[in-house]
């Protein structure tokens, strides 16, 4: 059978770790703000300053303070039901219950690979161009799409003409995905890839970006 024609963005998807280590769904819980912005299900993550985690808006360059990783679902009381309500997107608006919290799962090892989709821009993917095998090792910048309402996946992807030696761009290729290969009149192009959040850098003499745990500078 035919690997399925990748036609969209669908954020970070874990799978697995450096150096072939398995990702075992293994996730840490953080607090959502009732006030944040809606997050989809593989969308990246950065720290807000009252340590509640927030969907990562930034493309060309990381967070300063780092990534606190890519959101795998959420739960919450809901103030009309009264029951714990899992989601597998928080969408902004939600009704909560007082004084209960929102609680995000968080995939936030810095170790994780992650499979992406390159857009051409927005969530275009194209089925004339796309990554090649000599991008591996490059970076390349997030294009921060706003979730999908129906699945209530991200649409965040990485944008293929980004792909560069430019140390501030937040993601780093690890390697291509071969089943999505196709040919175009003699290229090889590849529309997903595996990824992971680049190393921090110094800016101005002040450390930025990458992983959060790897980033000495506090919040």
């Amino acid at each position: 059978m035919a690997y399925p024609t990748v036609d969209k963005p669908y954020g970070l998807k874990p799978i697995n770790l450096i150096g072939g280590q398995v990702f075992a769904g293994s996730t840490r819980q953080r607090r959502i703000a009732s006030s944040a912005s809606s997050i989809g299900f593989g969308d990246p993550l950065e720290f807000d300053t009252d340590g509640t985690v927030k969907v990562t808006t930034s493309t060309t360059t990381p967070p300063t303070s780092g990534f606190a990783g890519v959101f795998l679902g959420c739960n919450f009381v809901s103030s009309v039901t009264g029951q714990p309500t899992y989601s597998q997107a928080w969408i902004s608006g939600t009704a909560v219950k007082s004084g209960t919290y929102i609680t995000a799962y968080v995939a936030e090892d810095p170790n994780t690979l992650f499979q992406t989709v390159g857009v051409e821009s927005g969530t275009v993917v194209s089925t004339t161009t796309g990554f090649q095998y000599t991008d591996i090792g490059l970076n390349v910048a997030l294009v921060a799409n706003t979730l999908n309402t129906t699945t209530n996946d991200s649409q965040q992807g990485v944008l293929v003409s980004s792909a560069s030696t430019t140390l501030s761009l937040p993601i780093r290729i690890v390697d291509v995905v071969p089943d999505t290969a196709f040919d175009v009149s003699g290229t090889v192009y590849y529309p997903e890839v595996i990824v992971k959040f680049n190393a921090p850098y110094v800016n101005s003499g002040v450390i930025e970006g990458g992983h959060a745990y790897n980033n000495p500078t506090g919040l």
